[in-house]
This record gives structure tokens, sequence and C-alpha cells, in this order.
């Protein structure tokens, strides 16, 4: 067989095999899933940690500086996401993407959101103004947050392959990881509805501010600039 007709066989199975789909009851692991048509249905709420102004940071500056700049904004996000009961399913680059399960799902993905917006404020920026006190570069990043059913699947070729995340979720999430870094945390209204009436409020004070999302057909969404110490 030609890889041409290789290919062409392979296109016709993905498109014609029926699926198996079952419900999950935890973030599964590539192992978990077959690479046919194999699918776990869960309900979950997706986060993406990005970096800001990545592209410009690349471009100006060393190397060893934008990866160590890279290094302790990961580093910090996957620590507090654990720390917070979220499956890390991926890095991308600049950016990671966490996925929490459970009753307290959406709590636990926006109190992440402002820890890290505490822990780049109060942690990484300082120790990087003490090693490099002539750089005027500042770390600034955004994460996004939202709820949905979601789809998991394996997707690639043997001996590459990883999860993919169907679901309105992974798509928002990662959307709204691109909006202005003054405002650190994003989440959609149906997971501020969800999350912790502790969590909307300070002293009697929102934190949370409803906005717009122009780009999205006018939906709300909300804003914080607020964070919560680790």
């Amino acid at each position: 067989m030609s890889f041409g007709d290789e290919l062409k066989s392979e296109i016709a199975h993905i498109f014609g095999d029926q699926w198996s789909i079952r419900d999950g009851q935890k973030v599964p692991d590539a192992e978990d899933l077959k690479l046919g048509n194999d699918a776990v249905k869960l309900t979950g709420t997706v986060l993406y940690a990005d970096l800001a102004a990545s592209t410009a940071l690349v471009d100006s500056r060393e190397p060893h500086f934008a990866a160590e700049i890279y290094k302790a904004y990961l580093h910090s996000a996957a620590k507090i996401i654990r720390s917070q009961g979220g499956a890390i399913t991926s890095y991308d680059g600049d950016r990671i993407m966490a996925v929490y399960i459970g009753s307290s799902k959406n709590t636990n993905a926006a109190r992440t959101g402002l820890k890290i917006n505490y822990i780049v404020k109060n942690v990484v920026n300082p120790a990087l103004k003490k090693q490099y006190p002539d750089y005027k570069y500042e770390v600034q990043q955004t994460v996004g947050i939202d709820m949905s059913s979601l789809w998991v699947s394996r997707t690639g070729i043997r001996g590459s392959n990883d999860l993919v995340w169907v679901g309105r979720a992974a798509n928002y999430a990662a959307k709204l990881s691109d909006l202005s870094p003054d405002y650190p945390t994003w989440i959609t209204a149906d997971v501020y509805a969800a999350i912790a009436t502790s969590l909307k409020a300070k002293d009697g004070m929102p934190i949370w501010e409803a906005r717009s999302w122009t780009a999205m057909g006018g939906q709300t969404i909300y804003r914080s600039n607020w964070w919560t110490t680790v």
C-alpha cells in the first residue's frame, strides 16, 4: 500500500468508525484512551495560564533571560494548579493548560488564577528585579477559565500522540487568556455563578467586574486584578 493510500484508509476509519464513549470519573491520562475513536466524557473546568507579550520578550532579550522568565512563570503556575486540585494537561510554549473536576472545580480554578496573580506580583517580579536590577522588564500574564461538558480523545500517531480536549471550556479558556493582563484573571459567567460566595468579595468589596465580551457576541464575562496569598 502506498503512503497516500495508507492515509486515505486511516482517514476513512476516523470518519467511519463508531465511537466508544464512557463517562469519566477523573482527568484521564493518554494511556487511558485508545488511538481509535475512543473518548471519555466529563464535565470540567479548564484553566489556561498564559505569559503575556512573550514574542516581544524573546525578540528583545537574551535567550537565557527569556528561558528564566518562562521557567519561573510556568513552574509557579504548575505548583499552584496542583495545590488547588487541578490536573495539568499540557504545556504549550509560554502557557499551561489544566482541568479541574468535582464539586469545587470552579472555585478551585478561580482561586488558582488569583494565587498565580499573587505569586507573579509578589514573588516572581521582585526576584527578577533583584537579579536584574538594570532591566525594566516585568512579568505580566493572564489566566482564562471556563466550564463545560468535555470530550477527551487521544490524537496523533503511534509513538507521537497526546490528548485533545473538545468542548467550549477548552476554547473559551484559551481565548480568555489572550485578554488584557491588566486584569490577570478572566472567567465566564458560568464559572462566576458557580464559585463560592467567599471568593466573590473581600471585606464587602466585590473582587470581580462584569464585562461584555465583544469578540464573542457580547457575552458577560468577569475580570479581576485581586489576588489570594499562597
